[in-house]
């Protein structure tokens, strides 16, 4: 059974907390969501991030195959590490060969197009040549090692460079039993730090990563979700049923 490597949508203020989350959610995709605690919002489940009520996710409940306890430590302080910054400029690839290139990884490895997006913009700002100080390349922002065990022989190639990062970002998922969170602060920090901490370590730059990326991809689904009850608000403004016509077969 293929698993899908979707999460629905996770807000950015699940890093804002200094200590683990309370619960943890296991979704029926194979995701699970740290929370502090909850409540029923119709039909959804709404899981906040955080003591108070202003960072969290709306789930419907009936994706939420149930709930356990959060037995992780709180991570302890550790000193934030300066965030990577592109150095070299270059000109962007057309965006339906962006789009293609993004849309095909994305298919081979079972990933959401919106989420490698989130990833891209968050690492290069969708600079094909983006350069960090610690030397990570590309669109995805390989580092040589990890770009040669990937098999990605020129990492400033967007098609070599997009279907390496996602197939490590798809790596990452299935080592942490497809927690997102997990996974993009493996991604960021590498997975070393995550288990060392056991879950997203307490650096700035980790933190404010996996918040960007989880607010933009929220955004997206958000969006998408409003432009579908449109349009199929109007679909039946458009065609009304007809008069006197019935909603149920005439009984023999």
């Amino acid at each position: 059974m293929r698993r899908p490597a979707i999460l629905v949508a996770v807000v950015a203020g699940l890093l804002c907390s200094s200590a683990s989350a309370a619960e943890v959610a296991l979704l029926r995709n194979g995701f699970t969501i740290h929370h502090e605690h909850r409540t029923i919002v119709g039909d959804n489940t709404r899981l906040f991030f955080d003591q108070g009520t202003a960072t969290f996710i709306d789930v419907p409940t009936a994706d939420i195959e149930s709930f356990e306890e959060e037995l992780t430590p709180p991570p302890t302080v550790a000193a934030a590490v300066p965030a990577p910054a592109p150095t070299v400029p270059t000109v962007l690839p057309p965006a339906l060969d962006l789009n293609q290139v993004v849309n095909s990884a994305s298919a081979a490895y079972h990933l959401d197009p919106d989420l490698v997006n989130s990833v891209i913009h968050a690492e290069s700002g969708f600079n094909s040549h983006a350069v960090s100080r610690k030397g990570a390349q590309g669109l995805m922002q390989l580092m040589p090692d990890t770009a040669s065990k990937l098999g990605v022989a020129n990492a400033f190639d967007p098609q070599s460079n997009v279907a390496g990062g996602s197939r490590y970002l798809r790596e990452l998922l299935e080592r942490y039993n497809f927690d997102l969170i997990k996974a993009l602060a493996a991604y960021n920090a590498g997975p070393k730090r995550v288990e060392q901490y056991q879950g997203v370590p307490p650096y700035t730059e980790t933190r404010a990563y996996v918040s960007r990326i989880v607010r933009e991809y929220n955004r997206k689904k958000i969006a998408e979700a409003k432009k579908a009850e449109a349009e199929r608000t109007k679909t039946k403004t458009t065609n009304p049923p007809a008069p006197g016509a019935s909603a149920t077969p005439p009984q023999r």
